[in-house]
C-alpha cells in the first residue's frame, strides 16, 4: 500500500500575514509550502467556497493552478451547503467557484458538512441530484460529501444516496474513534460497508491533539522522543485501510516539514502504540475541559456572534496552565469589542450545528464563571 498518496493539504488554515485577519493570506509563503509539497510528489487540495472568507480558493488558483499543469494536482472543493436558498444556487455558486479557481473542473466535489439542519437544505435545494449531475457531465471526476454527526444519520444518508456517491469526508482521529458523541469508527464502518472511499479532516482535532497538557506532552516524549506528537495522529489516520486521503492544515512551514517527514518515512501503528493512543484518548479527555476543533461554524449560527471558539480556547488554556495570565487575554477580546460569552440566550441553534456535539450554552456558562464571575482585569 502507497501511503505517501494519502498526503492531502487542507486550505482551511492557511498562513497568514495578520493572525487577527482570516482573509489575509500570506501568499508568499503559501507559494514556497506548495511547490515543497509538490516537489515531493504530493498533489491534492481541499478547500471550501467558505474557508479564509473566500481567499482559499483564490489562494489556490495563485498558488496552484496559475503555477503547475492542470494533470498535475487535484483539487476538491464544497458546496457551501448553509447558503443554499434555492436549486438555483447550486448552479451559482459553482460557477463562482470555478471561477475563483480558475478551473473547468473539480477533482472531487462535496456537499459540506452534512448534519441535521444542513441536510434539510441540501436535499430541499435538490443538491445531491446536482452533484450527480456534475459527475455525469464531468464537472466532478467523484462526489460525496463532508460529514459531521453520528452513525444514525450517516446510516441514513448512505442508505438513500451512498449509491451515487464515491467518497465521504469524516472527522476521524485517535481522540474521537470511540467517542459515543462524534463515533468516528462507527462513521468509518458504514462508509466501508457502503463502499466508499474515506477522506480525514481533522485529524489533529483543530490543534486539541497537539496542544496538550505538560503531563501528556511528557508520556508522548517518554514513549518515544524521535517522533512528533502530531506524526502519531496521521500515522493512526493512514494506518487505516479505507481511508485514502488524510488532511493536514498547515499555517507553517514547519508544519509541512513535519508531515512530510512522517510521509516518507511512513510506518503503520504497531500494536503498542495503538495501546498507547488508547491511553492518550482517556487522559486527554479526562484533560480538556471543551473539545473544541474551532471550525467557527457556531459563530455563524448564533444570533449573537459571540466568538465560541475564541472563548474556548482561552478556557482549555487556563484550565490546562492555571499558572498563565490568560485571564488578561480573556478582557483583551472584550476590549477590542468581542461580544462576552455572557450575552448567550440559550437559544441552542449552534448545538445543531457544533461538529463536536456540544452543549455550547452550557459551557458558556462555565466560561463566565470562570473568567468573569469575581474577576477584575485591573485589580
Amino acid at each position: 500500500m502507497t501511503y505517501k498518496t494519502k498526503f492531502g493539504f487542507g486550505c482551511m488554515r492557511l498562513p497568514l500575514t495578520d493572525e487577527n485577519n482570516p482573509t489575509s493570506v500570506d501568499q508568499e509563503l503559501f507559494n514556497k509550502m506548495v511547490d515543497k509539497y509538490m516537489e515531493k510528489g504530493y498533489n491534492y487540495f481541499d478547500t471550501s467556497y467558505a474557508y479564509h472568507g473566500g481567499v482559499s480558493e483564490t489562494a489556490i488558483r495563485k498558488a496552484v493552478v496559475e503555477r503547475y499543469p492542470r494533470e498535475s494536482y487535484q483539487i476538491c472543493d464544497k458546496m457551501p451547503t448553509w447558503a443554499l436558498t434555492s436549486p438555483e444556487d447550486n448552479d451559482k455558486f459553482v460557477g463562482e467557484m470555478l471561477e475563483r479557481l480558475g478551473i473547468d473542473y473539480f477533482d472531487v466535489f462535496f456537499i459540506h458538512n452534512i448534519n441535521v439542519p444542513w441536510l434539510k437544505l441540501a436535499e430541499k435545494c435538490n443538491s445531491f441530484e446536482y452533484i450527480k449531475k456534475m459527475k455525469d457531465e464531468g464537472i466532478a471526476k467523484k462526489i460525496g460529501f463532508s460529514f459531521h454527526d453520528d452513525s444514525k444519520l450517516l446510516k441514513e444518508v448512505l442508505d438513500k444516496y451512498g449509491d451515487i456517491l464515491d467518497v465521504v469526508q469524516l472527522e476521524l482521529n485517535y481522540l474521537d474513534w470511540e467517542d459515543p458523541a462524534i463515533e468516528a469508527r462507527k462513521c468509518y464502518d458504514l462508509c466501508v460497508e457502503h463502499g466508499l472511499d474515506v477522506y480525514v479532516m481533522e485529524p489533529l482535532k483543530g490543534g486539541v491533539i497537539v496542544n496538550l497538557p505538560d503531563e501528556i506532552k511528557n508520556d508522548f516524549e517518554e514513549f518515544n522522543p524521535d517522533k512528533s506528537i502530531a506524526s502519531f495522529a496521521i500515522r493512526f489516520c493512514a494506518s487505516l485501510e479505507h481511508v485514502k486521503i488524510v488532511l493536514s492544515g498547515m499555517s507553517k512551514m514547519s508544519d509541512l516539514d513535519d508531515n512530510l517527514n512522517t510521509y516518507e518515512n511512513f510506518e503503520p501503528l504497531n500494536d503498542s502504540e495503538i495501546e498507547f493512543l488508547e491511553n492518550m484518548a482517556l487522559k486527554l479527555r479526562q484533560s480538556v475541559a471543551v473539545a473544541c476543533s474551532e471550525c467557527g461554524y457556531c459563530i455563524d449560527a448564533c444570533p449573537e456572534m459571540i466568538p465560541i471558539p475564541e472563548y474556548f480556547n482561552l478556557y482549555n488554556t487556563s484550565k490546562n496552565q492555571p499558572e498563565s495570565n490568560i485571564y488578561r487575554l480573556y478582557y483583551d477580546k472584550l476590549g477590542d469589542e468581542k461580544v462576552p460569552a455572557s450575552e448567550c440566550t440559550y437559544c441552542g441553534t449552534c448545538v445543531e450545528h457544533c461538529t463536536q456535539k456540544i452543549d455550547i450554552p452550557e459551557e458558556l456558562e462555565k466560561v463566565c464563571e470562570h473568567f468573569e464571575d469575581g474577576f477584575s482585569p485591573y485589580g
